[in-house]
């Protein structure tokens, strides 16, 4: 029971620290430059960063349409390539072989955005009109690829409140040992401090006896004194009269 609602609440931790947003899996229209040019593209914004959500991109869409990426350039998104696949069969969108291209962006720290866009050649791009049916694939594919990125994140998030779970329960063990061998030692101080108190109290008795029979000593040692003393002088006295 313990174990579950900690893993809850590192789970609900992770939730809300996730930014919200109205458009996270939710596929909209849009555009990219490509070629110098605004392409008509569908986006989708998922949990995770810009590296692995690429890779899990790519890795999807050769799982699941056999469409291998390849990375390109395109202009208008800095460092970031353009993902491309030049000419490949994709039955989900057309009979016809087709380009199909792939942008990875991070507009924030945990959230990635891609956008899918593609055509026939390079001067025909797949559009909401003129190629209707193909854009609305392009637009199934991703929305594909977004239910599966959500799954995967919540995977993901799942994973990591577990590694967090078995931190915090790891030094809940640390912490419970760290208790008992306090306590262990304080117990033994304690003990230590009763069995000195009480040989203090033993060498209070010894220290005054040893007092007073110092103090006899004392007197004693005097006294032994006082007779050698008066025995040499009888001494002295004999030897003189003789």
């Amino acid at each position: 029971m313990y174990r579950i609602y900690s893993l809850l609440l590192v789970l609900m931790g992770l939730f809300l620290a996730a930014p919200a947003s109205a458009q996270l899996y939710d596929v909209r229209p849009g555009d990219v430059n490509y070629n110098k040019k605004s392409r008509p593209a569908l986006k989708v914004q998922v949990d995770g960063k810009a590296s692995d959500v690429r890779d899990y991109f790519q890795d999807w869409m050769k799982g699941n349409y056999n469409v291998r990426f390849k990375n390109g350039s395109m202009l208008g998104f800095g460092k970031s390539d353009v993902l491309v696949a030049r000419q490949t069969p994709a039955s989900a969108i057309s009979g016809k072989l087709v380009d199909l291209y792939g942008s990875v962006v991070a507009p924030a720290d945990s959230v990635t955005e891609v956008a899918l866009f593609g055509g026939f050649d390079d001067n025909t791009f797949f559009d909401p009109d003129k190629t209707a049916t193909e854009y609305k694939a392009l637009r199934t594919m991703l929305q594909n690829f977004a239910s599966a990125a959500r799954v995967k994140a919540y995977r993901d998030q799942i994973t990591e409140a577990e590694k967090k779970l078995r931190a915090v329960e790891k030094e809940k063990e640390r912490l419970e040992k760290e208790q008992a061998y306090l306590r262990t030692n304080t117990e033994a101080n304690l003990a230590r401090i009763e069995e000195l108190k009480k040989k203090n109290a033993e060498n209070l008795v010894q220290s005054r006896a040893d007092s007073a029979s110092q103090a006899k000593n004392s007197l004693l040692l005097e006294d032994s004194r006082l007779r050698l003393q008066r025995r040499r002088d009888r001494l002295s006295a004999l030897d003189r009269k003789n």
